[in-house]
């Protein structure tokens, strides 16, 4: 799963792919977690627009109040889900990131790892929301990131953000297919583990 990612500055940067910033302006979040309210690209009849919605979905039909907002939704069976299969068709949106951080589990100890794309650009991770809720789809990892982890966010160059937020097309089979980019990652503070710390410090390398 994905749990937590870095985002600066996302209405500078995305300037040039949306109509407009909803209620969004420039700041840096170098600890991105679930249940804030996070930057995506959503599409409309007339064009794209940048706006916040709280990461993490409590589906409409969940009648439960402590149901546990849903942060990650997996690739592989996201069309037979209840809780997606309609927003994967329906309500597309892609979340905007730096980079984002996963850990190695060490026998009884989990070291943190900061991962950004080969290329140093903005990454466009491929999400599904529902109402103001969004949720990151994710899957199998790829080679060196399974090093760290087994699943990692699903990544779109951005030559295929306008396919994948176009309904017309079948979600699922576009993520599939499509070429993602490649990922650097390197080990970094445990200071991370706590959401409340919140700093480039965070993203520094340390041996």
């Amino acid at each position: 799963m994905c749990g937590r990612y870095v985002v600066t500055n996302a209405v500078s940067k995305t300037k040039g792919m949306v109509k407009a910033a909803i209620n969004v302006k420039d700041n840096e979040n170098y600890n991105a977690h679930p249940y804030q309210d996070l930057p995506v690209i959503k599409k409309y009849s007339n064009g794209y627009t940048l706006e916040n919605l709280k990461w993490g979905i409590i589906p409409s039909w969940s009648k439960k109040k402590e149901f546990r907002p849903l942060i990650n939704a997996r690739l592989e069976t996201i069309d037979e889900k209840i809780s997606f299969k309609k927003l994967i068709k329906l309500t597309r949106c892609v979340v905007i990131a730096d980079g984002f951080y996963e850990w190695k589990r060490y026998e009884n100890n989990k070291i943190p790892y900061y991962f950004l794309r080969e290329d140093k650009k903005l990454m466009f991770i491929a999400g599904i929301y529902e109402k103001d809720q969004f949720c990151l789809i994710t899957e199998e990892a790829s080679k060196n990131v399974s090093e760290i982890h087994q699943r990692q966010p699903v990544l779109l160059n951005e030559k295929n953000v306008n396919r994948y937020l176009n309904i017309e097309l079948n979600g699922s089979d576009l993520l599939k297919d499509c070429k993602k980019p490649n990922l650097n990652f390197y080990k970094i503070s445990k200071d991370v583990n706590k959401p409340t710390n919140n700093s480039l410090s965070l993203i520094q390398k340390v041996k």
